[in-house]
């Protein structure tokens, strides 16, 4: 592969609703894109990725002006010189920029679209290049930290009504107990967990052993990002399966915490660990070691919710994931919307990653639009 142009988009995109965590409220979503202009084996294409990094350093340590900032100053040019010597590959981009420390997410987006040029040259679906058979996969729901518990109760019935095949709470310190009680008398059958995003210490320990009185799939992230010991302490203190995010970036790590008995789940995020063939990886590790794994979100667009569904198609994705419905957090998509049937999110078909996204839309939410030098 060659390239020809890269361009580097920030959008800013509505959310239907407010989205609160134990780390923040999102009102609306900052997008950094990548649009890669290229030549595969004399075909031109355009292939898109997108960065899954927030507005500010809450979640980790990347932001998106600063993935911005990475990719045009550190990480295009590792690729650009690949490019000239005709020796660029999706499958090589994660070794080109290992030289450059962390910045997953900021990786992850360029391999995307790299990976997305080179399937829509040779129209191959993301589906038929990981070998997935499944046509449809189910759909899960992460729901905020609302205002109230009867608030609570309303936007859970409203998403069982809609269909979702999982519901997901996110908790806090003060937001925990009451809430998961609540919700499990009014949908004793509904699977349901729960998602703290590190809030809590293992100073917590008895108090989320309450938890285990509401037959929880699993509680993700109780505590720190760093401390894969402490979470293999309260895994052995806890009934409820202990499920790993922000602790997982690679496949070495998620062996770690599967060897310390850290995670008996994981939630794989294909930008949080670096792209999806770092998340391939880690499903297999977890697959060989008998820990079930689910497809985690970063509130994607168009440009990667589809890919997620085709990722969780693989086998040992047996948990529902974070694949709802474009609606669930925009009232317009950059690409075409997708839907929930029948609690189920269809795996797409098309060649590449992503469709083209609409062009009136890129203009509606954009914020700045710069094209990085290859030189």
């Amino acid at each position: 592969m060659q390239i020809d142009h890269l361009t580097l988009r920030t959008l800013r995109i509505p959310l239907v609703a407010p989205f609160t965590t134990s780390f923040s409220t999102q009102t609306a979503r900052t997008v950094l894109t990548v649009e890669v202009s290229a030549r595969v084996d004399g075909r031109e294409v355009t292939g898109w990725g997108e960065c899954g990094a927030l507005a500010e350093p809450v979640y980790s340590d990347e932001y998106a002006a600063g993935a911005a900032d990475v990719i045009e100053r550190f990480l295009a040019p590792r690729l650009a010189q690949a490019s000239a010597d005709d020796s660029l590959t999706a499958e090589t981009v994660g070794e080109l920029l290992e030289p450059v420390v962390g910045h997953r997410m900021a990786k992850a987006a360029l391999e995307s679209a790299i990976l997305d040029a080179q399937l829509k040259a040779t129209g191959t679906s993301f589906a038929d290049y990981l070998g997935v058979t499944r046509t449809r996969v189910p759909s899960g729901v992460s729901v905020g930290i609302q205002d109230s518990i009867p608030a609570l109760l309303d936007v859970v019935r409203s998403y069982v009504d809609e269909g979702y095949q999982r519901i997901k709470l996110k908790i806090q310190p003060g937001w925990d107990i009451a809430p998961v009680s609540a919700v499990r008398e009014a949908h004793p059958d509904i699977p349901l967990q729960v998602d703290a995003n590190a809030a809590y210490t293992l100073v917590d320990g008895a108090h989320l052993r309450r938890l285990d009185a509401f037959d929880l799939l699993l509680i993700e992230q109780p505590l720190a990002e760093d401390d894969l010991r402490q979470h293999a302490e309260l895994a052995r203190l806890m009934a409820t399966p202990m499920c790993l995010d922000e602790s997982v970036v690679s496949a070495a790590s998620a062996a770690d915490a599967i060897h310390l008995g850290a995670a008996a789940v994981i939630n794989i995020k294909p930008s949080r660990v670096g792209g999806y063939l770092e998340a391939r990886r880690i499903h297999e590790v977890a697959r060989a070691s008998g820990v079930a794994v689910w497809c985690g979100g970063m509130l994607e667009t168009g440009l990667a919710r589809g890919a997620n569904a085709a990722l969780a198609g693989l086998p040992g994705f047996t948990l529902p994931g974070d694949i709802s419905a474009s609606s669930r957090f925009y009232a317009r998509d950059l690409t075409t919307a997708y839907v929930i049937e029948d609690g189920h999110i269809a795996v797409p078909t098309f060649p590449g990653l992503c469709e083209q996204p609409e062009a009136d839309a890129l203009a509606q939410f954009g914020v700045d639009a710069r094209e990085v030098s290859l030189g």
